[in-house]
């Protein structure tokens, strides 16, 4: 099992850029494929990106693309999501998800980070 905290969230203007941070516990987090996923108010959860166990082969949603990045550090036991040319459309609690590499659903979650994009 394990447990996620996320960080980094807050306000910023359009064009604007923040990076979230996830804080993973446990000594097995490099068997755990990574994601962030969000949920504007009103609108179901979305994925945003994701990572593989070892960082090599990441996944963006079209509407991140070429905007945010995600990597990790499997060395602290983090990974991050750097976010920029931020856009309204970005407002969302942002979760980080992992799960374990043999499995294709994600079962553990973040509490979640508020990140708001407002002129």
């Amino acid at each position: 099992q394990v447990l996620l905290t996320e960080s980094g969230g807050g306000s910023v203007q359009p064009g604007g850029s923040l990076r979230l941070s996830c804080a993973a516990s446990g000594r097995t987090f490099s068997t755990y494929a990574m994601g962030w996923f969000r949920q504007a108010p009103g609108k179901e959860r979305e994925f945003v990106a994701s990572i593989s166990t070892s960082g090599g082969s990441t996944s963006y949603a079209d509407s991140v693309k070429g905007r945010f990045t995600i990597s990790r550090d499997n060395a602290k036991n983090t990974m991050s999501l750097q976010m920029t040319s931020l856009k309204p459309e970005d407002t969302a609690v942002y979760y980080c998800a992992g799960r374990k590499y043999y499995t294709s659903q994600f079962d553990y979650w973040g509490q979640g980070t508020q990140v708001t994009v407002s002129s």
